[in-house]
């Protein structure tokens, strides 16, 4: 599929897109819960609860969402702004709900209110910005560069969320509240203009260049009845785990992001309440961070291209894990006052947040291709609600166990020193449930097998039965089975919709 010329300004203007996805996510993970703690009054359990109640409303959006945006475009706003950047429109004025969730002064019942509402934006944008990539490419290696743009915005986005508040922290004084709400103002403002950047520079899939079971799905769908659509969408949704590369893309991107989610939730008291920092250190290390993982982000585009996203995966993985093995040796031996050393160790840590940060948003844009040759379908919608909530998910989960293990082991809300079995039990998540996490992805990369190879002939097989591809039947040729069927896990006969899996019309 190249009818577009894809320059510069379109892997730019599509990477500017995740100054949402992670810029105010790296603000949150590190900062929300200690602002709700220590200048709101909120315990920890009471925090964490609010994260609970947004998956609870996520277990819905997200899903339905991923659907909406599958079928959005035989509406007449659909038809007009187009099913996936409709709501990537809509998303430019709104994202500045965002800097109202970090008022300080605030009750309960407003915090909770403000973060689900925001959490319902972010998903309603999400969603179909993460289906683009594959909507405007076929090509491994142009998916790769879109991927790359995309990752090394947000991990500049993540540079600016790392020292932001400390910069402000030093203006407005370290127990100024208002010094978060500055800084979500300015990330609410440069994800507006982003968006807008997104809905002008990126494109969908014009029709003529869909299958004819990717058609006909699609008028399937806008034929149903209620009650039926919700069904459809149901098994739709369940469907994705039956794809076997799918599992495996969420194993690896579990096991990187919830390492990284429960790291970027204690690191904050970490260095406050282990290493007796101020929090000014903590934004100026996780600033560091945010630096070396922009560079790995760039490292890792030929890197996944040259040896393929799993040999970079368990690289990376086996970097963030040595680094946080080494935060535990800096408590042991009392080197916190060696700031050099610090903030090496910070830096290293970062290129491997920055590996497993790219790599698992690599894979996601060639899954939908996977997915083609087995039901004959275009489901980027679907298979980008999935990971959407589960990536919030996670999060929300490994927050809701720092607070929870915070509480237990007996955390004062607003108190500068905490109890000795705090600090240890920070330190255990920290260094023990980080590196253990981790483990679990390197495992399951071990079974991954798409790489630059592999998909080019994958691509190959899907235009053979369109009819388009280098062979001249409508079918898969002898030298592609053996790939089709190891990146399936399905012999060929039962492949293009010769299966169960997804909604069929009985």
């Amino acid at each position: 599929m190249k009818k577009r010329v894809i320059g510069l300004k379109n892997y730019l203007a599509y990477g500017a897109g995740d100054f949402l996805g992670a810029g105010t996510t790296a603000l949150t993970a590190v900062w929300l819960l200690y602002f709700y703690t220590n200048f709101c009054g909120l315990t920890p359990i009471e925090a964490t609860f609010i994260f609970a109640a947004a998956r609870v409303l996520d277990a819905v959006i997200s899903p339905l969402m991923g659907y909406l945006t599958d079928n959005f475009g035989r509406t007449r706003l659909g038809k007009r702004f187009g099913r996936r950047k409709f709501f990537i429109l809509l998303g430019i004025p709104l994202i500045f709900s965002y800097s109202v969730m970090w008022a300080p002064g605030m009750n309960y019942l407003y915090y909770l209110i403000t973060y689900l509402f925001f959490d319902m934006v972010y998903t309603m944008v999400l969603v179909p910005y993460e289906t683009l990539v594959p909507e405007m490419t076929d090509d491994f290696k142009q998916k790769t560069k879109f991927s790359g743009a995309r990752i090394s915005m947000a991990q500049l986005s993540a540079i600016l969320a790392g020292f932001l508040p400390g910069i402000l922290l030093n203006y407005f004084g370290k127990d100024n509240a208002i010094s978060f709400f500055y800084a979500s103002l300015v990330f609410s403002i440069l994800c507006s203009f982003a968006l807008c950047m997104v809905y002008l520079f990126t494109w969908e899939r014009p029709n003529e260049l869909k299958s004819n079971e990717a058609l006909l799905a699609e008028q399937l769908a806008a034929s149903l009845p209620f009650k039926e659509s919700i069904r459809h969408l149901v098994i739709e949704l369940l469907s994705t785990f039956k794809i076997k590369i799918f599992r495996q893309h969420l194993g690896m991107y579990l096991g990187g992001y919830i390492a990284q989610d429960v790291f970027n939730a204690v690191f904050t008291y970490y260095v406050i309440f282990v290493l007796l920092q101020e929090p000014t250190v903590a934004s100026m290390l996780i600033g560091t961070m945010s630096i070396t993982q922009f560079v790995a982000v760039l490292c890792m585009m030929p890197l996944c291209i040259k040896y393929g996203p799993a040999p970079a995966y368990r690289a990376v993985v086996t970097i963030f894990g040595i680094s946080c093995l080494s935060y535990g040796v800096i408590w042991y031996y009392n080197l916190s006052h060696v700031h050099t050393l610090l903030v090496t160790i910070s830096a290293i840590a970062g290129l491997g947040r920055g590996g497993i940060n790219y790599v698992p948003w690599n894979i996601y844009t060639y899954i939908s291709d996977v997915d083609e040759i087995i039901t004959g379908k275009r489901r980027e919608g679907i298979f980008a609600g999935v990971m959407t909530f589960t990536r919030k998910a996670s999060q929300a989960g490994a927050v809701m166990l720092i607070g929870v293990c915070l509480q237990w082991s007996g955390f004062v809300s607003g108190q500068n020193q905490q109890p000795e079995q705090v600090s240890l039990t920070i330190l255990f998540l920290l260094v023990i449930g980080t590196i253990f996490v981790l483990s679990l992805g390197f495992l399951i990369s071990l079974k991954f097998k798409l790489n630059l190879t592999t998909h080019k002939i994958l691509i190959n097989e899907i235009n053979n039965i369109k009819g388009i591809g280098s062979s001249s039947e409508k079918r898969i040729s002898d030298e592609g089975k053996p790939v089709v069927e190891m990146l399936t896990g399905m012999p060929v006969s039962q492949l293009w919709g010769n299966n169960n899996i997804g909604y069929k019309n009985k």
